[in-house]
């Protein structure tokens, strides 16, 4: 079979704003034609498209909406251009979009691109896919045996083996983040008790685009006005593999630049892309004692604000030992409402759609003990309809979009950028979806003991 023969570069022109980046688009030959051929018909067009893209972030986009829309039909055709497009950022979002399917062919590819991949960073994201793929069979095996003594009742092992659980997920995510900075801190207090408050809701941010200068603009313009107490973020708050360490110079342009104004406190939560790699999480929790603004007093915690407890979680794998901690401090929790927040959905209707595994793990925990589960991941707004008195929310558009159709569980779904609002008192909490043109999109209130009607 031949290789791939790359069009030649075209002269192009001088770009004013100076951040798109161009690399010529591929000729079809007969190794392309096959890849199409494999393709089901319906997506063909939209790999054209994608292929005759020339701006490299445009055709990562599409690359990406191409795979999510069919991952194992368009396999083939992706993992080909992880080993042809000569775009190392094109074949970087390949990568991320591996990591959500099973497939054998995945694993020969990878193994390839450690190899040959030109761009280092792309082949140790490789290397990392690989590893988090040895890792899992035997996270299978500690979490049968988990399963096992749960269902005998001893509480005594089950604390034991949750917490070899917590530094195995911790492997299998390449973390270097060591067990005592997940643990959380003793409750404490954001706000004063029972005063109502008003908390500013957002995440998928951190890529110092446009975008993101523009949401952050649109939240310090909103709080000129209608003051916000605190913030929580909803992860990935910074593309596309964290931070490399608390000193890393997008802590100011990406971070301070942006939120500082606002003179308020961030209560942060790690996303996906926050632990891509080894230092990130921990670069993360130690940046809380350097900043004015940004607070993340470890992997997961609880606070206190107005007449509101909020749980902050790490989702990108549960841990047994997170599941039993946040059913004990919800189980004593005083708070007249229980707010959740984490990076990834229960329910979503968006690109990556509901979460088998939090439906499994976390909503049993969830149901009959919080209010609100808040979440990001998707790079839309949503609401999607309750289970009893258990609400759920998604506000991912603080920085990337893409888009999203209504289904049967949704109550308002956009894809547009902005930010939620949460306005918290004794009596019940609303939660408005506002743009960056300071629009109120949508407004709803969540009261005690009655399931939410919009």
């Amino acid at each position: 079979m031949r290789h791939l023969v790359l069009a030649p570069m075209m002269l192009a022109p001088v770009l004013a704003w100076g951040f798109f980046s161009l690399t010529p688009p591929l000729e079809q030959h007969d190794a392309l034609a096959q890849r199409l051929e494999s393709l089901p018909a319906a997506l063909r067009e939209r790999a054209q498209a994608a292929l005759a893209e020339r701006d490299e972030a445009r055709r990562g986009d599409l690359v990406e909406e191409l795979m999510e829309a069919d991952p194992i039909g368009t396999l083939d055709f992706a993992l080909g251009l992880l080993e042809d497009d000569p775009s190392p950022a094109v074949r970087a979002e390949i990568l991320d979009e591996l990591e959500d399917i099973s497939d054998p062919r995945i694993g020969p590819a990878l193994e390839r691109a450690v190899l040959r991949e030109r761009d280092p960073v792309n082949a140790v994201a490789a290397l990392e896919l690989l590893r988090t793929r040895a890792v899992a069979p035997l996270m299978g095996l500690l979490e049968q045996r988990m399963q096992e003594v749960r269902a005998a009742g001893d509480a005594t092992q089950l604390h034991t083996l949750a917490a070899e659980h917590e530094r195995w997920a911790t492997v299998m995510r390449g973390g270097l983040l060591p067990t005592f900075m997940q643990q959380p801190p003793p409750l404490f207090a954001a706000a004063p008790a029972e005063t109502p408050v008003r908390v500013l809701a957002f995440g998928d941010f951190g890529d110092g685009s446009p975008d993101q200068r523009r949401v952050a603009a649109a939240m310090l313009s909103y709080h000129a006005g209608r003051p916000f107490d605190f913030a929580v973020t909803l992860g990935d708050n910074f593309y596309s593999i964290g931070m490399e360490s608390p000193d890393d110079p997008r802590w100011k342009t990406w971070w301070s630049d942006l939120y500082d104004p606002l003179r308020i406190k961030f209560y942060a939560t790690l996303g996906n892309h926050d632990w891509g790699q080894p230092n990130s999480p921990a670069a993360e929790i130690l940046y809380t004692h350097r900043s004015e603004s940004w607070r993340m007093p470890a992997a997961y915690y609880t606070f206190t604000a107005g007449p509101a407890q909020f749980f902050a979680l790490d989702t990108d794998v549960i841990s047994e030992k997170q599941l039993l901690w946040l059913t004990a401090a919800l189980d004593a929790s005083q708070a007249r409402w229980k707010i959740v927040y984490g990076h990834h959905p229960i329910y979503s209707h968006g690109q990556h759609e509901d979460s088998n595994t939090k439906i499994e793990q976390l909503l049993p925990v969830l149901r009959d003990r919080a209010h609100i589960y808040l979440a990001g991941h998707d790079h839309d707004m949503q609401h999607l309809q309750p289970e009893g008195n258990l609400h759920f929310f998604i506000a991912g558009s603080g920085g990337k979009l893409r888009p999203i159709e209504p289904g049967p569980r949704s109550l308002f779904a956009k894809s547009t950028h902005g930010f939620a609002v949460l306005e918290i008192s004794s009596a019940g909490i609303d939660v408005a979806f506002v743009d960056t043109a300071g629009q109120e999109l949508y407004r709803y209130g969540v009261k005690p003991g009655v399931p939410l009607t919009p």
